[in-house]
């Protein structure tokens, strides 16, 4: 029986902000104990704190909801916690200090009292042979006390010892060089050497970074590396990334030399790093590493097997690759995964992993996979077994046939070059399409943050609330995302504010047969609303957009740079082409929207938190006025209890609702 017609953008949707944004949790990683092989998850519950769980058995490692297993090193997080030997260590957001605790225990503070909240603790090693030795990054913010010098907080490696909780953890003694930023310490097997990342302004980690192991020594109350080698990388043109000891003498990592991120390993043995495959594939094998404590691949422990993941158009595919081979190739298994992440392997002499899944159909979940069969050229069957789905699967409260699929598109700028896109059309199963003859549906332009990030093609329920209305989303991954080579990203060095901008109008007027050019919204997080900021003021086509949301967005970018952390103090100098000493005009009238407010004609919606660190709220305050005040329609919405992002589910759901509500008032109204 033919379904009903409406409008495009019209259309009635079971799905519902409330439903989607409600009481479901995410997991942010995946965590195996190596001594007991019992694998925990992080969970983001709707009040915005995180929760270490048993995955076993499904319950609280800590159940008292005071405890936040969060941190803030380089002001994105990641690796807040580990696990070994059954005993957790984690830092907690509330009061910035790192517990211990036994399951069901009452958590012990391991570092001392810090009432101002300057030291902020992440990526904790265990030291195999002295497990009350446990090194970590410790980012010092006591000579930035208000947040106004970055350039003062100091990022080293230190030491904690949970046998002294009341001492001041000890810097590890012997770090070669003065680097800015340190990640990834891991001692190999048997606790006598230590690899970690390091890396220099103004490099961003997958800019340059150096790889270093040395050989350790313990003393009474601190740790000494001792004939440090600089296993690979190179500051300004090669990253390298994720180190993991297979054993005692190998250590994996990857490197971007090629092009495209790629596995290498190193031997401590020959002092030899190498590429794993003697043929590099055209496909980067990890992310670039915004937060800390990604795992895009694991090795299995007593034998040279492993899994690893790699991008191909946005998505994750999955490979197997005996490292230890004469000619190591990398086998594709067969996966309905569209992104894979927290790779581990959790069984020792067996291809058995688990890690964290989304697919484009359903919502994700922790996995575990089994490898069995295969030889040679041939690739292991893979079976796989759900551990635990993410929240529940909202696609049994609604009707069959209501998810709309991604549609991978490539555009060619030029013959040389490409652009990558994700096209999701409107999908309703109530509805047959639209009652206006020869309509076309209005589309919303996504833009991603970072900027050098991505748009995966996994399950998003809030592109699912526009295209179950009659809307088409368009997730456009500009030059400069990730996933597409080193190349890919450089194509936005210098030019951010101009590429981004032309390549969203590039995409959109491509997809002219599919989608109403006339109605057509733009929105992005972060530096994704400096681009629809950017898109709808000074950009070519600004008068294009009939509506823009801007989450966080950067309005001033001399104002970013001056209150901008640490992390990304330098990134802007090399999107920009310099500093604002350097060339205040591409800051200000070239590239800033607020000094561009009078050319923005689209009606605009601001959305920020009041706590929000990265792009201070007075940013979406200042571009708000500016509009208004050239007799344009801007209009915001602040929540008081929030940061750079929004995560408390009541939260999201008045953000959701209030963005639906005002390209219904601008953009559908007019022309229905």
């Amino acid at each position: 029986m033919p379904g009903k017609t409406a409008p495009y953008g019209t259309w009635e949707s079971p799905i519902t902000a409330k439903i989607i944004m409600g009481d479901s949790v995410t997991f942010t990683d995946v965590l195996l104990d190596p001594v007991s092989l019992v694998n925990y998850r992080i969970e983001a519950r709707p009040s915005g704190r995180c929760a270490l769980v048993n995955t076993t058995n499904n319950k609280d490692v800590v159940s008292d909801d005071k405890w936040d297993v969060q941190t803030q090193v380089h002001d994105y997080g990641g690796a807040a916690a580990i696990v070994y030997d059954k005993t957790a260590y984690f830092s907690n957001n509330t009061d910035n200090r790192v517990y211990s605790v036994k399951e069901g225990g009452t958590p012990q503070a391991i570092t001392p009292e810090d009432t101002k909240k300057y030291h902020r603790f992440a990526n904790f090693a265990v030291s195999p042979q002295d497990q009350s030795r446990i090194v970590a990054i410790l980012e010092d913010h006591a000579n930035d006390p208000n947040g106004d010098d970055p350039q003062n907080v100091i990022n080293t490696l230190y030491v904690i010892n949970t046998t002294r909780p009341t001492r001041q953890p000890t810097q590890v003694k012997g770090l070669p060089g003065l680097p800015d930023f340190y990640s990834c310490p891991c001692f190999n097997t048997d606790g006598t050497k230590l690899a970690w990342l390091q890396w220099y302004f103004p490099d961003m980690p997958w800019e340059g970074s150096e790889l270093w192991v040395a050989d350790v020594e313990y003393s009474a109350d601190s740790l000494t590396v001792v004939n440090p080698k600089l296993v690979s990388g190179e500051k300004l043109n090669i990253s390298v990334a994720y180190p993991v000891w297979a054993d005692a003498v190998t250590l994996i990592f990857t490197n971007d030399s090629s092009g495209f991120i790629n596995p290498w390993k190193y031997s401590t043995i020959t002092g030899k790093a190498q590429a794993i495959l003697s043929t590099p594939i055209d496909e980067d094998f990890a992310p670039p590493a915004w937060p800390l404590g990604y795992s895009p691949y694991a090795v299995v422990r007593d034998t040279t097997l492993g899994l690893f993941t790699a991008f191909r158009a946005g998505a994750n595919v999955l490979y197997y690759i005996d490292y230890g081979a004469e000619q190591p190739q990398a086998l594709e298994v067969e996966s309905p995964f569209a992104s894979v992440a927290a790779v581990r392997a959790n069984k020792p002499g067996q291809p058995q992993f688990i890690f964290q899944s989304e697919q484009s159909a359903e919502v994700g979940g922790i996995i575990q996979c089994v490898l069995s069969g295969g030889s040679g050229s041939v690739a292991p069957t893979p079976t796989y077994t759900v551990l635990k789905t993410e929240g529940e699967s909202l696609t049994d409260k609604f009707p069959p046939g209501i998810v709309s699929l991604p549609i991978a598109e490539t555009f060619h700028i030029s013959p040389e070059i490409p652009l990558y896109a994700l096209l999701y059309k409107p999908v309703n199963p109530d509805y047959s399409g639209s009652s206006i003859p020869g309509e076309k549906p209005p589309c919303i332009i996504n833009v991603h943050g970072g900027p050098t990030s991505l748009c995966v093609p996994t399950l998003d329920w809030v592109k699912q609330y526009y295209t179950s209305r009659g809307w088409a989303w368009l997730d456009v991954n500009y030059g400069g995302s990730s996933g597409y080579g080193r190349e890919y990203i450089a194509l936005l060095a210098t030019q951010w504010g101009i590429k981004d901008v032309s390549d969203c109008f590039f995409a959109a007027q491509s997809l002219a047969n599919d989608i109403d050019t006339a109605r057509v919204t733009i929105r992005g997080a972060s530096s994704g609303g400096y681009t629809s900021l950017a898109a709808i003021s000074f950009g070519p086509n600004n008068t294009f957009y009939k509506a823009s949301t801007s989450y966080s967005g950067v309005a001033d970018l001399a104002l970013l740079a001056k209150l901008t952390h640490k992390f990304e103090l330098k990134y802007m100098n090399k999107l920009l082409g310099g500093s604002y000493e350097e060339i205040p005009k591409v800051y200000d009238e070239d590239r800033s929207p607020i000094f561009n407010a009078k050319f923005i004609t689209a009606p605009l919606l601001l959305i920020s938190g009041a706590l929000d660190e990265v792009v201070p709220p007075e940013q979406s305050a200042k571009i708000k006025k500016a509009v208004t005040d050239a007799g344009h329609i801007a209009d915001s919405i602040v929540f008081p209890d929030e940061g750079h992002h929004i995560n408390s589910a009541k939260n999201k759901i008045t953000a959701l609702e209030g963005e639906r509500t005002w390209y219904e008032k601008y953009v559908i109204k007019p022309k229905a």
